[in-house]
């Protein structure tokens, strides 16, 4: 088993240098995984008991960090339409200004954070929390609007959407600013789809007046308590590259799809510019077997070894369907090296 060793290995991959050992990364797993990685329930059904059961499942797989996705701060919206797939439309919370001013925008002030210092005795000596969002400022904006009823509202009434952007904005950025000084907290995670497979939910135009903004004063505020901020986003980024680490300032970036462009290919093309996480296919993960997923993943890490910037894990993260034999043996590639 690892001891977890945040400053040597994943605080160094985001300041732009060599970790000391291959270095793991998942955004977040899954209930049965992580029971399986504790070896236990959690010890109770409050946030500090499945808080726990995190940390010691994500210790016993080898990261140097914890996901903290559990504190209760969101965005009330009303309920989708859930088949096959979830509709990016469903019930829209804000149509107009309105329902705009109606709106119940929480308060991240009056958030309960105190989940960061209870974890505290429980966190194994070198390890570190990751906080994410509750959503992004994007995805937040769609699910209360709507994607559709949000493209009509661009050309309608560009105004409210300023508005909407600014509000979700503010409020995601006063999360972040409550979070950030924790002394549990190593690492700030934006996450925040951005894309279909070929473009932008936005035009570039638009994303750079609405959503990048925000962006920029989240990593800004972590950067201010010399702390990195790592961006989560789906979609083509092509376009964006240059935003992403040069306007926005991002430390690393999450979630590679080989229908988008592979790791491999992304690697070269961000190394030395931003930290690449992840990335091993989440379809290629639950349909090759597990010798096929070593190889790869071992291959990453034989192409990254010597010029640092990479922590191995999924393109997006472990949810119930992927197979355990799989993903072990993606992370048993790293920990071969160990030894």
């Amino acid at each position: 088993m690892r001891t977890p060793d945040f400053e040597n290995n994943t605080l160094r991959i985001l300041q732009g240098k060599k970790p000391q050992r291959a270095t793991l990364f998942e955004l977040f797993m899954n209930d049965t995984f992580y029971r399986t990685m504790a070896g236990h329930d959690p010890v109770d059904d409050t946030q500090l008991g499945q808080m726990r059961l995190m940390v010691e499942a994500m210790a016993a797989a080898g990261y140097d960090y914890a996901t903290c996705n559990i504190l209760k701060f969101g965005f009330p919206q009303k309920s989708r339409v859930r088949a096959s797939t979830v509709s990016l439309n469903g019930q829209a919370a804000i149509s107009d200004w309105e329902s705009f001013e109606q709106y119940p925008w929480p308060d991240a002030l009056q958030c309960d954070y105190s989940l960061l210092e209870t974890i505290r005795p429980y966190l194994p000596e070198g390890m570190k929390l990751m906080v994410m969002g509750p959503g992004g400022v994007l995805e937040n904006v769609m699910a209360i609007t709507g994607y559709d009823n949000l493209c009509y509202m661009l050309y309608e009434e560009p105004e409210l959407v300023e508005a909407i952007f600014n509000r979700v904005g503010s409020c995601m950025l006063k999360y972040y600013e409550q979070v950030v000084d924790a002394e549990t907290v190593g690492f700030l995670c934006s996450n925040d789809d951005w894309g279909f497979n070929t473009q932008t939910f936005l035009s570039t135009k638009d994303m750079r007046k609405y959503v990048f903004p925000w962006h920029k004063k989240i990593v800004e505020t972590a950067h201010r308590s010399g702390k990195p901020c790592i961006l989560h986003s789906c979609g083509a980024f092509s376009e964006i590259v240059d935003d992403i680490v040069d306007d926005m300032g991002y430390d690393g970036r999450h979630s590679y799809e080989d229908n988008i462009l592979p790791v491999e290919e992304a690697y070269e093309l961000l190394q030395g510019r931003i930290a690449v996480m992840g990335g091993i296919d989440m379809d290629f993960l639950c349909t090759r077997t597990p010798e096929e997923i070593y190889a790869r993943a071992r291959a990453m890490l034989e192409r990254t070894a010597d010029r640092g910037g990479y922590m191995l894990g999924s393109g997006n993260s472990i949810p119930e369907y992927v197979p355990h034999e799989g993903f072990l043996a993606m992370t048993r590639a790293a920990l071969d090296l160990d030894r």
